[in-house]
């Protein structure tokens, strides 16, 4: 991050005027959901880059489709069960009189992403779909100020070391504009290099948000050990129990076809901060979003894909710094294992 450039007043994707966010949790079941909602629609698209993705609403992101702006995004634990959350948002979005209007109508247009969390020490032996519930309290919970860590859709994620979780950071930059970022990491890949101790992310940290512990200075192997993860989706016989999924925002005025590109750059955040990424056993994915109507110039619109991948290994890295432990737990806390490092 260059001088001129710093994390906004929250260190948090609500540093993005007309931004707010939602969380929602179940800690007996390990799951949750999280909503970005707007003061006002906004413009997005979306970028899938991992090889097992879990989404609703996104193929009208793409920048040929007819809807240019939305009224939500949700980001939710449960597998396919968690896209019910996007139900909630709708719901509770449609009492509030928001959507696309349609005669007498108004639909609320709610994208969603989802992690794969149903094998984490959580009881999911419910009758009913929790995450429905869950979206409409996350939507209820909106607000500028929110915790990141065990919380929201990042309440049952897990890295390939230790937990994941709900991440968020931002920067402001010269120009004026801001780039915020919001993401849960539940990664195949280990977001830690080998010895655990340093982030794969540490040559972006800013005043030590994620412990500060440095860049490491040991040699890196490229081929990887059956991470403690790995192990244990094996007891249960899966591989297929990860993703990490993002939204990358900014108050800059982009096109649709803009937001789509500011979301494949962001992945070359994902990938610094998470070896490896983008594999066929997870479905990461970044939603680009604007809250400006309008287009940037190449000069700005490169400067802002620059600080979207930044921001994103940063909040990457946050999430699972802030994990808490919970009972029943079948990773340890990046903080807890450090005491035996």
């Amino acid at each position: 991050m260059d001088a001129a450039s710093k994390p906004g007043l929250r260190n948090l994707i609500t540093d993005v005027p007309g931004l707010k966010v939602g969380n929602s949790h179940d800690n007996f079941i390990k799951t949750g959901s999280t909503v970005l909602v707007g003061d006002a629609p906004f413009t997005a698209s979306v970028h899938v880059m991992g090889g097992a993705p879990g989404t609703r609403e996104t193929d009208l992101l793409a920048p040929d489709k007819t809807i240019d702006q939305i009224d939500a995004l949700v980001l939710s634990g449960g597998s396919a069960f968690g896209l019910d959350a996007c139900s909630g948002v709708m719901d509770g979005l449609r009492r509030m009189g928001r959507g696309f209007p349609v005669g007498l109508m108004r639909i609320p247009i709610v994208p969603g992403a989802i992690i794969f969390d149903l094998i984490n020490g959580g009881n999911k032996a419910w009758d009913k779909n929790p995450y429905h519930e869950l979206g409409r309290k996350a939507l209820s919970n909106a607000s500028h100020n929110f915790s990141i860590g065990t919380v929201g859709a990042g309440t049952g994620a897990l890295a390939a070391m230790q937990k994941g979780g709900l991440g968020s950071a931002s920067v402001v930059l010269a120009n004026g504009y801001t780039i915020g970022a919001l993401v849960v990491a539940n990664p195949i890949g280990s977001v830690t290099c080998e010895n655990g101790k340093h982030f794969w992310a540490a040559p972006f940290e800013v005043n030590g948000e994620f412990g500060g512990r440095g860049v490491n200075t040991d040699p890196t192997k490229l081929e990887q050990a059956h991470s403690p993860k790995e192990n244990a989706m094996k007891v249960f016989g899966t591989e297929i129990s990860n993703t990490t999924i993002a939204i990358i925002a900014t108050d800059a005025p982009l096109s649709k076809p803009q937001c789509h590109r500011l979301a494949v750059t962001a992945h070359d955040g994902m990938a610094r901060a998470i070896v490896p990424s983008h594999t066929p056993f997870d479905g990461d994915l970044i939603f680009g979003v604007s809250t400006s109507k309008g287009i940037v110039d190449h000069e700005i619109f490169r400067d802002l894909g620059a600080a979207a991948a930044v921001c994103l290994s940063r909040a990457i890295a946050r999430g699972v710094y802030e994990a808490t432990a919970q009972e029943n737990d079948i990773l340890p806390t990046y903080k807890s294992s450090q005491a035996n490092i």
